[in-house]
């Protein structure tokens, strides 16, 4: 069962020592996150009863309401906001101050109330990170990586694999023009690696020792008859494939890679993991990620 669906002026202003967090996106109905947030924050208030007050909601927000309606939560008496599509890269005129990564990134999907205005950082790269590391049970920054895709979700997984230290990342994208531009926006960004960029779905690290990890930072396998967005059958060797998609949670390119003996992880770990960043750095707490990733299992099979 869906969490409810909020416009702007549905909500109410925070009664004292209440505290409002949200998630802002257009469409935003599939939006699990409040029952992942919501259930860190049970736990939270186990510990301190002042979490009993936090609350997280989704709010449908078009992109030209977005600067209106940041202004309009702040004064409401939300302190958090997450942001999904199409809102991560658009929002950042809007802000007050932009973490350094997220800068890089150029994008964010965390924002905080700090000094009277927005500030904005991205979890997604940690959340990835801490999904790979937990389904391979080896860190990011020890696996060459090949990243599909050249969108917002593919410039945060190869910046974060170049924070992580990776030797060898590379880029395979359809068309080789958005991923040119990808990496040309890291640069101008301050990012100087070399990435290298594909023009046919090929192994770039063939003699090398190192695990290699695909992420599918494409939407390919939202649908359940989707294609895989590339063909594994040419790869062999110590290959891991990692997919940003959740739901469905087998997609055509892991049930290809589960043919091949490859270890495979869908999305849904990323996904608790820049939520459990997020509400960290909401709430300056640990939070608990299995009681995340618990709410968030059982809303994808509701």
């Amino acid at each position: 069962m869906r969490d409810h669906t909020f416009r702007l002026e549905q909500l109410k202003p925070m009664r004292s020592k209440q505290v409002g967090l949200a998630v802002l996106g257009y469409p935003i109905s599939h939006s699990i996150s409040p029952q992942i947030h919501n259930a860190a924050l049970q736990i939270l208030a186990l510990k301190d009863s002042t979490f009993a007050q936090w609350s997280y909601k989704k709010v449908e927000v078009e992109v030209n309401d977005l600067s209106t309606s940041i202004n309009t939560l702040a004064e409401l008496g939300y302190i958090g906001i997450n942001l999904t599509i199409p809102h991560k890269v658009k929002v950042l005129p809007h802000l007050s101050l932009i973490d350094e990564q997220a800068r890089i990134m150029g994008a964010v999907n965390t924002l905080r109330m700090e000094h009277g205005g927005w500030k904005g950082y991205n979890t997604d790269g940690v959340g990835l990170s801490r999904a790979i590391e937990d389904a391979f049970k080896l860190p990011l920054g020890e696996f060459n990586v090949i990243v599909l895709g050249a969108g917002g979700a593919a410039r945060a997984a190869v910046a974060q694999c170049i924070f992580e230290g990776c030797q060898n990342i590379a880029l395979y994208n359809r068309t080789i023009d958005r991923a040119t531009e990808l990496v040309s926006a890291l640069k101008e960004n301050g990012i100087e690696k070399k990435v290298s960029l594909l023009e046919s779905f090929t192994n770039p690290f063939d003699g090398l020792n190192e695990p290699v990890v695909v992420i599918n930072a494409t939407a390919l396998g939202l649908r359940p008859e989707d294609p895989s967005p590339v063909d594994l059958s040419g790869l062999d060797g110590n290959f891991h494939v990692y997919d940003m998609v959740y739901n469905p949670p087998v997609t055509q390119l892991m049930r290809a890679a589960m043919e091949k003996g490859y270890p495979v992880a869908n999305g849904l770990g990323m996904l608790v993991g820049q939520a459990a960043r997020s509400l960290e750095i909401w709430s300056g707490q640990e939070v608990s990620v299995r009681a995340m990733r618990e709410a968030a299992q059982a809303a994808v099979l509701s």
